[in-house]
């Protein structure tokens, strides 16, 4: 049952957020607390959004300078070997013979140093190598062809980066071999691996026709960078993109290479100044950049830090994926950046706020504090005090006019009311002259009706209670006869069933006190006859005994919470006759079932102690329009006829013997929530307790 008081203080609230206080209040902070809050979060929102997107838009230009490195060292590769070809040194060897194979070793070399490539050699027509630098790579045996290669046998000139594998960078040179070879290092986040190393090259090699001895034939001259742990490569990438300043104090840029996802060229760090070759890239980027070759640009973990970055693919000759570019700096000196202006803007705001809002309050509390004086005296008027003003002064705004101008009515007001009044006064002594004499005829004749009625009912009530007991106390009787002659005659043999014989003796032990008690209430002149101390959780237990069927066939629950523990000073039988009937009504208004609660508290009424005791149920409750008539003579809210047909004469009866024993009844029915009756009466004082 929903608690009223917690209803009222809900009325009570809404009621207050309907007050023009209220209302001018939210007029005056709705700006300030509510909408400037709500703006500034979507500009915060649309400002970081921009933020991350100039980020990524960044990083963005970054790779693409990055590319553009690695697209002119591949193009000044083809430019300087193309040169090599065309020059007369070239040429001025190649015309002393290709037989001589030490004489053009010995010129490749010098240039393979001059242009700062890593291996430099001359093929014949049938793809033969006739001299090479290093000198470990001219072995004269043919093998398969690269693109460039063959390209630049049938007399045209390319530039392509493919992967080399160990035995074709041996080939080359054993150093290319051990430079290309780097352990792998374990990485969070990375693809499970059952390798431990990358021996792999990432090689930019080009290829340019020639003119051999004879000038009708036509050989190549192949020349290439491997990019495995060049370290100038990268950190030229870097120095470009990452110009000092081009980043906020504490960021720093980096770069790397990735054969498959493993770094063979970086500037990322470990520790100690080590760098993370060897690492992995992350599953997600590998997975979107080599399974799906897209180009990543997001957020990524790079070895053991959060970095804006930038991955794309590196295609080989043969248009397949082999393996990563990318450029990325750390993100937490620019998250630091964004929570510092965040926090700037949020401060600023707060600010605004805390010397905004006073001045609105002060503005907005000129204007409901004299509304709120006109609301009270008004209030004030409604509860009978005529003499409430507002006090407020005659400003020359507009409510101040308004105040004065009430404040001038009520004075009239309370002229007329107190002109009322002595009419009202005068009449009202004439007409209680005319009536007094009718008012006391008619409440004798009611308690006369009341008493006749009563007594008719307890009378027959009485006659058929005592022939039902009699005829209840026969067999009960025969049936305790017959079981002590049954424990008599058996004698030792009755010792398997005497648990069933006691048993027995005590249902028809409980028998007899029903009896009694129904005897009690049926005819109570033979047990009452005045007011005595009485215990109310007794007389409950016994209304109880004597409902208990009623209750348990409408499958109602008892529930007792008894705190009072003195005497209260009542007949017996009488105060057993109202519990009854309290009783009975709440099992009649709950027929789908539910809870019926008999609660007792110690309580001081009029300055005298005593006892509330409270019989609720959790029914449909009675109807407003007729709780103030419940307790009148032949009133009753149940339908004519049936088991269930009313007199009206129960709560009449029982109010009167409450009132007679100095006690008070009265009923609390919140619409649909059940109904409550407390019934308070006189503790009985040791005098009392002493009489009875």
């Amino acid at each position: 049952m929903p608690d009223p008081a917690a209803r009222a203080k809900s009325r009570g609230l809404f009621s207050r957020l309907r007050s023009v206080r209220a209302r001018l209040l939210a007029i005056a902070l709705l700006p300030t607390l509510i909408i400037m809050p709500a703006v500034l979060a979507l500009v915060v929102t649309w400002w970081t959004r921009q933020f991350d997107h100039l980020l990524i838009s960044k990083v963005a230009g970054d790779l693409t300078i990055a590319r553009q490195y690695l697209d002119r060292l591949m193009e000044r590769s083809d430019e300087t070997l193309h040169a090599l070809g065309d020059s007369v040194a070239f040429a001025r060897v190649a015309q002393a013979g290709t037989g001589d194979g030490a004489a053009m070793a010995d010129f490749l070399d010098g240039r393979r140093r001059a242009m700062g490539l890593d291996f430099l050699y001359l093929l014949d027509p049938q793809g033969r190598r006739i001299a090479a630098s290093p000198p470990s790579a001219q072995d004269g045996a043919a093998a398969p062809l690269w693109l460039v290669e063959r390209r630049a046998l049938d007399g045209q000139a390319s530039t392509q980066i493919d992967i080399f594998g160990p035995e074709q960078l041996a080939r080359l040179s054993p150093e290319l071999a051990a430079r290309a070879h780097i352990a792998l290092v374990p990485t969070p986040g990375a693809v499970p691996t059952a390798r431990d190393a990358e021996d792999r090259g990432m090689v930019v090699q080009s290829g340019t026709p020639v003119q051999l001895v004879d000038g009708t034939r036509t050989g190549a001259l192949v020349g290439g960078i491997l990019l495995n742990q060049n370290l100038d490569f990268i950190d030229t990438i870097n120095d470009l993109v990452y110009r000092p300043g081009s980043l906020p104090e504490g960021s720093a840029g980096t770069a790397t290479l990735f054969v498959d996802d493993v770094r063979v060229s970086t500037n990322v760090r470990l520790f100690e100044g080590r760098r993370a070759l060897g690492t992995r890239v992350s599953q997600e980027v590998r997975a979107a950049v080599l399974g799906e070759g897209r180009v990543w640009l997001d957020r990524a973990f790079v070895v053991n830090d959060w970095y804006i970055s930038a991955y794309e693919p590196v295609m080989d000759s043969k248009g397949q994926r082999i393996g990563m570019l990318y450029v990325g700096f750390l993100e937490a000196p620019f998250l630091a950046l964004k929570r510092a202006s965040l926090a700037a803007v949020g401060i600023g705001f707060l600010l605004v706020a805390l010397i905004a809002s006073p001045v609105l309050l002060r503005w907005a509390a000129g204007i409901f504090r004299p509304l709120e004086a006109m609301n009270a005296t008004i209030a004030q008027v409604e509860a009978g005090t005529l003499s409430a003003r507002t006090g407020v002064a005659a400003t020359s705004d507009e409510i101040g006019r308004v105040a004065h101008h009430l404040d001038g009515m009520l004075d009239l007001l309370q002229q007329r009311d107190a002109e009322l009044r002595r009419w009202t006064q005068e009449l009202d002594r004439r007409v209680a002259a005319r009536t007094a004499e009718l008012k006391d005829a008619n409440a004798q004749l009611a308690a006369t009706q009341r008493q006749l009625v009563m007594s008719e009912k307890l009378a027959a009530i009485g006659e058929i209670t005592a022939g039902v007991a009699h005829e209840i106390n026969n067999p009960v009787a025969v049936i305790q006869g017959n079981l002590d002659v049954a424990r008599d005659v058996l004698g030792p043999a009755a010792a398997p069933v005497r648990t069933e014989f006691n048993l027995i003796d005590q249902q028809v032990h409980r028998i007899t006190i029903i009896v009694s008690k129904l005897l009690q209430f049926a005819r109570p002149a033979e047990f009452a006859g005045h007011l005595e101390p009485v215990a109310p959780s007794e007389v409950i237990g016994d209304a109880l005994l004597l409902v208990q069927y009623l209750l348990a066939r409408g499958e109602i629950e008892v529930v007792r919470d008894e705190t009072a523990t003195c005497l209260v000073l009542m007949n017996r039988v009488e105060l057993q006759q109202v519990l009854i009937n309290l009783m009975v009504n709440a099992a009649h208004a709950m027929p789908e079932g539910g809870t019926l609660t008999l609660r007792t508290r110690p309580m001081v009424h009029n300055g005298r102690a005593g006892v509330s005791i409270a019989v609720a149920d959790t029914g449909p409750g009675i109807a407003p329009e007729h709780v103030a008539r419940v307790f009148d003579p032949f009133f009753t809210t149940k339908p004519q006829g049936g088991d269930k047909a009313g007199t009206g004469l129960g709560l009449s009866i029982s109010f009167t013997l409450v009132d007679r024993a100095g006690g008070t009844m009265s009923l609390a029915s919140p619409q649909g929530q059940g109904a409550a009756f407390a019934v308070w009466l006189p503790e009985a004082d040791a005098a009392a307790a002493g009489g009875g």
